[in-house]
């Protein structure tokens, strides 16, 4: 980029007008000259919006239809220029929270807490109530006996913030919050109890149940789609605990309200707009992308409350085909980067879940026989890479777990293909063009991801393919293939780290001979 010369006029062509937008609102800045950095940019825009955050910077790059770019070189930033703020956790990562954009924000942010739950402030005489109740405790052991005001304070509050991760908290997750509570405050104990926390924990779950009708009443779909169960004046409806719509998969948006000003009239137009689009020789990607965060929770309650085929929901929402817009929806479900996340704790693994698999080769037995068949392909390749290593574990996997594919691996010539798609719910198709019968491919033709006996995306390797698929089970609301829930189960809550709750049983002995 040019330098400016010292005239005012081109003075004035070196100043920038900046549109900054953060997650709640956006704001205009101008520069009088372009910042020597980025680092120097962030500075600026601390100073003068006082911000009181870490964070990183994208602008929407007007060379690629203004999609967001991570601004590393400040010479890329046009004079004027749409930059969009990402706060930083505080090892340094970017948040995940800053996953959509102001276009349809989803109603929660993050994922339940891993590690301690997050105890809230109560109001100030709650607060100062318990202080002294601690420092009482400290010296004599004797408990704080609190008013039913003050009970109701912090159930309040504790049901509040537990309802803004979850709305149906496990019974483990309900007694995690109560530990945490009663090790902020010891005054809080219950004498006598095994626990400490015990009461606390049946006191929350009474409160749960309490702040779902409230929401149910206000219109909250997420709950309001439990509505209806079996009751005094309704005794032909189903029980109240049977069929109950909530997520079981950590699912962070299972079923949000439509954006404000939206119906569902209004969210079909943009529907149709999206579908047009997609036809189109030269999309717009980006037009593409922000109408289908704005139609996500159309989507959620069309897959949740309607359960259609996998075929006529995907020739609803094409856009779905579309790798990248397979991943942005996975992420408006959970707030997870899928292929991120992934592929680093993947490979992170390999060497480890290589040596498993050798170690376990090495041994007598139908499972030893299956992975020296294999590994032995695997050490004929020529070239050993990280997608040939993938290959291998994911193959490997369902073994290691005494999975049954039941016929979800399929390989097929070139010639014919269509015809392992038939009895297929869920399936790989690897097309090959010789050695079909080999038990694994390194060099396929394609690699197909079969729903409902259809191929609904290709790809060129065993690894995306797999992960496209798991990303359709999260966005399609689907269930785990048959005979490889265990597989699944090491991808979701070994893998990706969703749900912290109890593992099978191989599955925990897997995650034991990893760590």
């Amino acid at each position: 980029m040019e330098a400016c010369k010292s005239t005012s006029a081109s003075a004035e062509s070196c100043a920038m007008i900046l549109r900054v937008v953060e997650a709640d609102r956006a704001r205009k800045v101008k520069l009088s000259a372009r910042p020597a950095s980025v680092s120097a940019l962030i500075q600026i825009l601390k100073d003068q919006l006082q911000l009181d955050l870490e964070f990183s910077l994208q602008y929407e790059d007007p060379d690629f239809n203004n999609q967001l770019t991570s601004l590393d070189d400040i010479n890329e930033l046009p004079q004027k220029a749409v930059v969009h703020i990402l706060p930083m956790e505080s090892d340094g990562s970017t948040s995940s929270t800053e996953i959509l954009s102001d276009v349809s924000n989803p109603e929660r942010a993050k994922m339940w807490p891993r590690g301690d739950f997050p105890i809230p402030q109560f109001s100030y005489d709650v607060e100062l109530r318990l202080r002294q109740g601690n420092d009482e405790f400290e010296k004599s052991g004797k408990g704080l006996k609190l008013t039913r005001d003050q009970k109701h304070d912090i159930l309040e509050k504790l049901g509040s913030t537990m309802y803004d991760f979850k709305a149906y908290p496990d019974d483990k997750q309900i007694g995690k919050v109560a530990e945490a509570l009663v090790t902020k405050h010891p005054c809080l104990k219950e004498p006598g109890s095994d626990t400490g926390w015990n009461g606390w924990k049946i006191s929350l779950k009474f409160k749960m149940g309490n702040l779902r009708n409230k929401m149910r009443k206000i219109g909250c779909l997420e709950v309001a789609v439990n509505a209806g169960k079996r009751s005094q004046s309704r005794p032909e409806n189903e029980p109240s605990h049977s069929k109950i719509k909530k997520p079981r998969r950590s699912e962070v948006n299972y079923l949000p309200n439509f954006p404000q000003g939206e119906d569902e009239a209004s969210l079909e137009t943009v529907r149709q707009e999206i579908a047009v689009e997609v036809q189109k020789t030269e999309k717009n990607t980006s037009l593409i992308h922000k109408n289908m965060e704005k139609t996500f929770a159309l989507r959620r309650q069309n897959i949740v409350r309607g359960s259609p085929s996998v075929n006529e929901f995907l020739n609803l929402w094409p856009a779905l085909r579309v790798t990248s817009e397979l991943f942005a929806e996975y992420q408006r479900v959970t707030n997870e980067n899928l292929p991120n996340k992934f592929y680093a704790q993947l490979d992170c693994l390999l060497p480890r879940l290589m040596t498993i698999l050798r170690q376990k080769a090495s041994k007598t037995g139908k499972t030893a026989d299956t992975l020296a068949n294999l590994l032995k392909v695997h050490d004929e390749q020529e070239l050993h890479d990280v997608n040939s290593r993938r290959t291998t574990v994911i193959r490997g996997l369902p073994v290691l777990l005494r999975d049954k594919d039941l016929g979800f691996f399929r390989t097929t010539l070139i010639d014919n293909p269509e015809i392992l798609t038939e009895d297929a719910p869920v399936a790989l198709l690897t097309v090959v063009h010789e050695n079909a019968a080999a038990p694994i491919h390194y060099d396929p033709v394609r690699v197909s991801v079969v729903l409902e006996n259809e191929v609904v995306t290709t790809h060129s390797q065993l690894p995306e393919a797999f992960l496209v698929l798991f990303g359709f089970m999260y966005a399609l609301h689907l269930k785990y293939p048959k005979g490889l829930a265990k597989t699944f189960e090491f991808v979701q809550k070994v893998l990706l780290g969703m749900d912290d709750g109890k593992l099978s049983p191989s599955v925990q002995t897997l995650k034991n001979e990893l760590m």
